[in-house]
């Protein structure tokens, strides 16, 4: 059974940068394609970032263009989100998906293996 284990998050001041991680247990997961979503107190799961497993394409959210960055290291099997210029409305939970071929890169639905969420706050 694939697991993903996100690090990295934290309390941060508005203006700050932080790198999240996300490690995969198994070797299977080097060719998936694998997302980044998150979840804002008392709101829905949300779409962040997505790349496909050779790298080639990314995709981001309209709200994090610009501030975002999505990447992996197929060596390790691991993806980051590094997240600069940070707002109080992005603090949430974050969580890190992966997918063989899923249709629809920014819909949850579409991805079957999850990890546990890491908490990021933005605040001062």
């Amino acid at each position: 059974q694939t697991q993903l284990v996100e690090s990295g998050g934290g309390l941060v001041p508005p203006g700050g940068s932080l790198r999240l991680s996300c490690a995969a247990s198994d070797r299977t997961t080097t060719n998936y394609h694998m997302g980044w979503f998150r979840q804002p107190p008392g709101k829905e799961l949300e779409f962040v970032a997505a790349i496909t497993w050779k790298g080639g394409n990314i995709y981001y959210a309209d709200s994090v263009k610009g501030r975002f960055a999505i990447g992996r290291d197929r060596a390790v099997n691991s993806i980051y989100l590094q997240m600069n210029s940070l707002k109080p409305e992005d603090t949430a939970v974050y969580y890190c998906a992966a997918d063989t071929m899923p249709q629809d890169m920014s819909a949850a639905s579409e991805y079957t293996y999850w990890g546990q969420g890491t908490q990021v706050t933005v605040s001062s």
